[in-house]
């Protein structure tokens, strides 16, 4: 169920973001809150509150969403 919770999350990232985005476009979404994560969690899995843990899932679709970021090197900035 995390794992179905955070593939959301990262579809919601891709809506969010759009297209070819980078690093700091990431982190500033991240800086202003990830409140919304919640929502998408409760969602996806209504009864299942241990999948609504916003520090591990929200938390995991940012980690791998940023792998798809234009100035991503393997943890390096391009």
């Amino acid at each position: 169920m995390l794992e179905r919770v955070t593939s959301r999350i990262v579809d919601e990232l891709r809506r969010r973001l759009g297209g070819a985005f980078t690093t700091d476009e990431l982190t500033e979404l991240y800086e202003n809150g990830t409140d919304w994560c919640l929502d998408v969690a409760i969602a996806v899995a209504p009864e299942n509150p241990r999948a609504w843990e916003s520090s591990t899932v929200a938390d995991a679709a940012f980690a791998t969403y940023v792998r798809e970021a234009v100035d991503f090197a393997g943890g390096r900035r391009v």
